[in-house]
């Protein structure tokens, strides 16, 4: 832990401290997105072989139950106060979406480095319809690419709190969004995280560990999330959440479709 007292450092050494904080939350947000892509998109291998198949599963199990657990708590009141609390002081409140994105993206890493490869057999789509099963493997990320845009890029890649340091404001959250995806469903990226656990192309106990768990997360995630928007924002979330449905649905795609995008809220 860096030991760093705003008040009594020079101004310099502030802005530094988040640049590193900065540099560092983006190489290690690519590397988990990388090591995602890659690790989904194939037999998920690791580096880290049990050599009995129930110590396997037990292991890859709680590692991939450990990402949306802790992911969680770090949401939480407490969970920022204690990301807060890695770098003392006011720089330390400032920089808690940068630190979260940096703990979110090594536990990623760690996930697809430190798996342990359990298929002994695996399912592949025929070659007569990969090239389709490939392209909605694709699609996913691009989905997911959108809906993370849309959320804000500087919360999801932890661009805002660093880049406030270095401005010397406080960081300015945005208001949930309602508009474009947000009128389709109220959590797209969680929506569009579970296409991407399951659409990879190759099949196995491995995989589908992964997707399980990281599916069940994501309907689990938006429910928590959800209680602190209501807590936020009150009855012009509820209004939200009473129009717009939980996932998309062939009506909610439509309806999007021929409306003017919802105003944000405030």
């Amino acid at each position: 832990m860096l030991v760093f007292n705003h008040s009594r450092s020079p101004h310099y050494r502030v802005k530094l401290l988040a640049l590193i904080w900065g540099v560092v939350s983006l190489l290690s947000f690519f590397a988990a997105v990388s090591a995602m892509a890659i690790g989904l998109h194939g037999e998920m291998t690791g580096l880290f072989p049990f050599k009995t198949l129930r110590w396997g599963v037990v292991w890859d199990c709680f590692i991939t139950l450990l990402f949306p657990v802790l992911h969680s708590l770090l949401l939480s009141n407490k969970g920022r106060r204690c990301l807060a609390s890695l770098v003392p002081g006011e720089t330390g409140r400032h920089l808690v979406t940068t630190t979260f994105v940096i703990i979110a993206s090594l536990q990623l890493i760690a996930l697809f480095l430190l798996w342990s490869h359990l298929g002994r057999s695996e399912w592949t789509p025929p070659t007569t319809i990969r090239p389709l099963w490939e392209l909605l493997y694709l699609l996913s990320w691009v989905l997911l690419t959108v809906a993370m845009v849309k959320a804000g890029l500087g919360i999801q890649m932890g661009l805002l709190g660093w880049t406030s340091v270095l401005r010397g404001k406080p960081p300015h959250y945005p208001s949930f969004p309602t508009g474009g995806l947000y009128t389709v469903c109220r959590h797209p990226v969680y929506f569009a995280m579970a296409l991407v656990s399951c659409t990879g192309p190759v099949w196995n106990i491995d995989h589908a560990i992964i997707a399980l768990i990281f599916t069940f997360y994501c309907v689990v995630g938006p429910l928590l999330k959800e209680r602190r928007l209501v807590k936020q924002f009150g009855t012009p979330f509820l209004e939200y959440r009473q129009r717009t449905p939980f996932f998309p649905t062939p009506r909610s795609l439509t309806r999007a479709l021929n409306r003017d995008k919802w105003p944000s809220l405030s």
